[in-house]
């Protein structure tokens, strides 16, 4: 973990760039105390430990099924989904996807130990920090985190996406959602520290996965966050941050350290893992 300071920093984004009705705005003064964060998202490997030690059975492996894009699906089991996500229909509903089988049956994570966890819900990530003596980071602190000391940057590296033509995230290049140039190297999650950290000594802050947060989900900051009741399986939507493989300017131009997202405490997908944080 990466121990932070903590101080008052500019939360928020107003530019051309901005979501207006994700409550991206308005940049405001928040005050945060020092904490720690993991310098990379929890990891196959970590999170396999977990499990061993605790017999935890993910709300994706509960239901039986998970979210998985549809380019990432092999071809037997593509001739097995019947359901597609109405006016997402890269999103195709695979039976037997889970964080151990991450395109379904047939396809696992031995190779990919060091790629984040996926398929894995708030309620998953939460039993994950208790167990690992952490917590989920407010979304004040994570984005403390990502800007890496730099104050109103777009991303967590500066304000031009590519500097000197370099990929400095894992997002989609090409026609989204049918072709993915992979010109940084990946049609799905690539291994953590594949790219270079940001000033906090933190790896991909944007892009590879979607990142959940203690929050509860709202537009209207003046009302403040809460923080989850562990346990409670409830279907209230979080915070997510920093985008993942999928986002392309197009219709998601979410991996900016200010980009926000949002999804139900059981909600899985192929594309939303994790890190922690604790107290200082």
């Amino acid at each position: 973990m990466i121990p932070l300071p903590g101080g008052t920093f500019a939360m928020g984004y107003e530019g051309p760039l901005q979501n207006v009705g994700d409550g991206e705005g308005p940049v405001r003064e928040v005050t945060i105390e020092p904490f720690l964060i993991d310098e990379t998202a929890v990891t196959n490997r970590q999170f396999g430990r977990f499990v061993k030690e605790t017999g935890h059975v993910t709300d994706a492996e509960r239901f039986g099924w998970s979210f998985v894009f549809h380019l990432l699906v092999p071809d037997d089991v593509a001739s097995t989904v019947e359901a597609r996500v109405a006016g997402a229909e890269w999103w195709w509903v695979v039976e037997g996807a889970t964080w151990r089988s991450p395109e379904g049956p047939g396809t696992d994570v031995a190779r990919r130990p060091q790629h984040p966890v996926v398929h894995v819900s708030h309620n998953d990530a939460r039993a994950y920090a208790t167990w690992a003596g952490k917590r989920l980071p407010t979304e004040a602190e994570w984005e403390f985190a990502a800007r890496g000391g730099l104050a109103g940057a777009i991303y967590p590296w500066g304000d031009e996406l590519t500097p000197r033509d370099r990929w400095r995230c894992n997002i989609w290049q090409g026609r989204f959602p049918v072709e993915n140039t992979e010109e940084d190297g990946w049609l799905g999650t690539a291994p953590v520290k594949t790219y270079g950290p940001n000033g906090f000594g933190l790896f991909e802050m944007t892009g590879n996965v979607w990142e959940w947060t203690a929050d509860r989900w709202t537009t209207d900051h003046m009302a403040g966050t809460a923080l989850p009741q562990a346990g409670d399986g409830s279907t209230e939507e979080f915070a997510r941050r920093g985008g993942s493989y999928l986002c392309h300017d197009s219709y998601c131009n979410r991996y900016r350290v200010a980009a926000r997202d949002h999804s139900a405490a059981h909600d899985s997908t192929g594309n939303t893992g994790f890190r922690c944080a604790a107290d200082a």
